[in-house]
């Protein structure tokens, strides 16, 4: 009988940036964001230029983003992402993608209803830069920090 051997839970592909952010809200909407770090560069960077204040605006390094999205599920039950338009750049590593993520409030209930554009940039078929344009207004309902932020 031959040995049998495991496969790491993600192999780096020739996959387009597009794919690789398609796949991306799929493992958010399963809620498996161990995979969903695992899309990132050791050094992959989030950047946030609209977070409001007590909300992370850079996150260095796959580590970071994962504490950071560690409790997202707890507090964020996303359905869907609706309306998604992704854009080619002049850069082929770069896309730039336009949605909403739609769900509640895991904390009360509420409908929670975000608009994104997310400037992504893939490396060796991993995200290096995600630069996350997002509505700071949609997080002050109670419940909506994921973050573990001090505010």
């Amino acid at each position: 009988m031959p040995a049998q051997t495991s496969q790491p839970a993600f192999t780096a592909s020739p996959d387009s940036p597009e794919d690789l952010f398609r796949r991306s809200l799929r493992l958010l909407l399963a809620k498996d964001i161990p995979a969903w770090v695992d899309l990132w560069a050791e050094d992959g960077v989030a950047e946030f230029p609209f977070a409001p204040d007590g909300w992370p605006r850079r996150l260095e390094g796959k580590e970071a983003v994962a504490a950071c999205m560690r409790h997202y599920p707890d507090h964020i039950d996303l359905h869907d992402f609706p309306d998604l338009h992704i854009h080619r750049t002049d850069d082929p590593h770069t896309v730039v993608a336009e949605t909403r993520g739609v769900g509640r409030l895991v904390q009360t209930g509420a409908p929670f209803d975000m608009t994104y554009i997310v400037v992504v940039t893939v490396r060796g078929g991993r995200i290096a830069s995600y630069r996350d344009y997002w509505n700071p207004l949609a997080v002050q309902a109670p419940g909506a920090d994921f973050t573990g932020s001090a505010r």
